[in-house]
């Protein structure tokens, strides 16, 4: 096993490199339009809509437009297993991480540790680099990080019980949409009524091949959800002060949880669990849910830290330190996860 030549390799591929430098420049952009102002400070807001609102559904809902095979059908499951596990682990794990807390500074720290930004951050890198297999993984993944967070998350920050606001945000926002509609196309195109193509017959509700006028579209939207994500962080960036993050240890702490030992508990629970039969990844479906996990602080659970006063300052240092540190730590784990994928250790 040649580690080195195996890490030399990965930095020579092409395709990792060219993923991991667009990222990084794409986000340098918005941080530069941001800070010479040719981007004005509601523009950080607006893009991030776009991409929550229109871009991200469509790519979606696109990556379903697929034939289902056994091996995508065994993986989706078993991330969809894991990625309700996961979260269960992490409301017991994060409380040893935070023992020397107390109050709300400590609850804040948990749930912000919990929840990253997967849709906004994580999805777009994965679509760079994984392309439609990863993008049905991560969609999968995420069906049970929204039924904690808005759920487990809500009640935690707020004191208070579950309410219907949280239950239609859970279920009705056009990301959710898409990817149940996609998911119920690609899970029972074969019991869906069938059309004849020039590539033989498929599923009516497979627009890839039965409405490529509608299904085009949607590909041009999908498109745009990486750049769009990249320059919003970039300018979100641009508008916050360093000074006064980087001089909370708290917050320094947290990241190093958040970025590092977060993913690092994923990896360990991937591979206890495959290594015993339980559930099955291959290299595509665990980098996915190490990427999602290696995410920066949550929009939503920074909301709630502002919107019930649990140490709001705190959570706005924690989640700019933690954004600039998945910057710089989510290409060195790409790199790992392909030296794992070379060594065939998972």
């Amino acid at each position: 096993m040649d580690l080195l030549n195996i890490f030399e390799q990965t930095l020579t591929d092409m395709n990792v490199v060219s993923a991991i430098t667009s990222t990084v420049f794409v986000i340098l952009v918005g941080y530069y339009c941001r800070k010479r102002e040719i981007f004005s400070e509601a523009v950080s807001k607006i893009l991030s809509k776009v991409v929550l609102t229109v871009a991200l559904p469509a790519l979606a809902f696109n990556a379903f437009m697929k034939p289902i095979n056994q091996e995508q059908l065994q993986q989706g499951m078993s991330v969809l297993i894991w990625g309700i596990l996961i979260y269960i682990v992490l409301i017991f794990v994060t409380k040893i991480f935070y023992l020397k807390y107390e109050g709300d500074r400590k609850t804040t720290l948990e749930i912000l540790t919990i929840f990253g930004s997967t849709t906004f951050f994580g999805i777009p890198i994965i679509s760079a680099i994984y392309g439609d297999e990863g993008v049905i993984y991560a969609n999968i993944f995420n069906i049970g990080y929204r039924i904690f967070l808005y759920s487990y998350g809500f009640i935690a920050m707020s004191g208070l019980k579950m309410d219907k606001k949280n239950v239609k945000t859970m279920f009705l926002n056009p990301i959710v949409l898409a990817t149940f509609g996609g998911l119920f196309i690609w899970l029972f195109q074969d019991q869906l009524p069938q059309v004849q193509t020039a590539d033989g017959a498929v599923a009516f509700l497979r627009i890839d091949a039965t409405a490529p006028w509608l299904y085009k579209p949607l590909e041009y939207l999908a498109k745009l959800s990486s750049p769009l994500a990249w320059l919003s962080i970039g300018a979100t960036l641009g508008s916050l002060k360093f000074s006064q993050a980087a001089s909370n240890r708290t917050a320094w702490y947290y990241t190093v949880m958040k970025i590092i030992a977060v993913p690092v508990i994923n990896i360990l629970g991937i591979y206890l669990l495959h290594g015993t039969g339980l559930l099955h990844f291959n290299p595509t479906s665990l980098a996915t849910t190490v990427i999602m996990m290696a995410t920066p602080t949550a929009t939503v659970a920074a909301a709630y830290a502002i919107n019930f006063d649990k140490d709001a300052v705190l959570a706005s240092n924690a989640s700019l330190l933690s954004t600039l540190a998945a910057v710089i730590m989510i290409p060195l784990w790409i790199v790992i996860l392909e030296i794992i994928s070379q060594t065939g250790i998972l």
